[in-house]
């Protein structure tokens, strides 16, 4: 993917201090709106009126009707929330719950940025319509209208809360998938699948100018056909112009790239060292680095050129896409429409890959049959 001469527009970068300014022009505002409506008693129910239309007119077409929502039960939790299932209108879906302010803990000012930060993300994923991409069903901001289905009945929930909601995916985590199958591994047809499913998705995310920043196999979910699909848009970001825009430690450990454990500015290229994590990740049924702490893992990445071991019986046109991937240069990665290209090229009709450590047969690289 080239870029446009004009570059790749960031267009919804946070600065959390115009936010506040913002946030502070706008309650003033509204003090004035008020005070007047006061003066001129005559002009109250128009005022009213308009107030109405104008809250008609900010409504996002991203935004769901709550009171067609029932939220069940718990399937995960996070730490700003949980993901409930749920059926929006006819359709199975996830729902992720947001709660920022409950507790009473965050200022205002912080539940204004989270909430800012919560927008992002919707704004970013309900654009995206691609096969290994979670479908986004919609969302809403702070309303008194969602309920928790319960066996006794249903709980009210706060009026702050916020909510995503994603079609359901009964596959599960990617990275739970490879935990099941860590013994045995998978077959090779498998492992190529898997990362196709993942390097597709990854070429459109890019293509629409849109870094994940946090691809890992915990973030990847599989349907019931086993097709795997990019889900948590909660730290993407459309790619800026300017590389040194986009900098911080945004990621997780093991999966970052150098550049961004070092602090440097990036590009795109950091979903490319990901994806070259995972491809390992998937051939291997493994963690990379599960005995290093993050001060060792940085430390190695970034000076020592550290990367997970690659069997010595691993296909060598697999083991190239790795290498090529994770890449100390950024600028020596391939794009991901150049990396779906060599996955699709490479030969499975022979099988071929790693068989478990604790198996005394040896190392077969191209055996045929490999996993349950």
């Amino acid at each position: 993917m080239k870029e446009s001469s004009d570059g790749f527009v960031r267009a919804d970068q946070i600065d959390l201090k115009r936010l506040d300014e913002q946030l502070e022009r706008h309650l003033n505002k509204v003090v004035t709106m008020e005070r007047n409506s006061k003066r001129e008693d005559g002009d109250g129910v128009a005022a009213t009126t308009i107030n109405k239309t104008s809250s008609k007119k900010e409504r996002q077409d991203w935004e769901i009707d709550p009171s067609k929502l029932v939220i069940k039960s718990v399937i995960a939790r996070g730490t700003f929330g949980t993901v409930h299932r749920g059926v929006y209108e006819v359709q199975d879906v996830a729902v992720k719950l947001l709660d920022w302010g409950e507790e009473g803990n965050r200022t205002d000012a912080e539940i204004a940025a989270l909430r800012a930060a919560f927008v992002q993300e919707v704004a970013v994923w309900h654009k995206l319509d691609h096969p290994n991409v979670t479908k986004f069903i919609g969302a809403t901001m702070g309303s008194s209208e969602l309920h928790i289905q319960t066996e006794s009945g249903q709980i009210g929930m706060p009026s702050n809360v916020c909510c995503v909601v994603v079609e359901y995916l009964p596959g599960g985590a990617l990275k739970s998938y490879l935990i099941k199958n860590r013994r045995r591994k998978l077959p090779f047809k498998v492992v190529i699948q898997l990362a196709l499913d993942l390097a597709r998705g990854l070429s459109y995310l890019h293509m629409q100018k849109i870094v994940h920043r946090d691809v890992k196999t915990e973030n990847m979910l599989l349907d019931k056909s086993r097709t795997v699909k990019i889900a948590d848009f909660g730290v993407a970001r459309v790619e800026a112009s300017n590389p040194n825009d986009m900098t911080g430690e945004t990621g997780t450990l093991g999966y970052m790239a150098p550049e961004v454990l070092n602090g440097n500015p990036y590009n795109r290229k950091c979903d490319v060292y990901s994806f070259g994590i995972c491809l390992w990740e998937i051939y291997c049924c493994d963690m990379p680095y599960p005995d290093l702490s993050f001060a060792e893992v940085t430390s190695a990445v970034v000076r020592q050129n550290l990367r997970p071991e690659i069997p010595r019986c691993c296909p060598s046109a697999l083991a190239n896409v790795m290498k090529r991937c994770w890449d100390a240069n950024p600028d020596k990665r391939p794009e991901m429409d150049e990396v779906v290209s060599m996955m699709e090229a490479i030969d499975t009709s022979n099988g071929g890959g790693m068989i478990p450590a604790d198996q005394q047969q040896g190392c077969f690289c191209f055996r045929r049959h490999r996993g349950p």
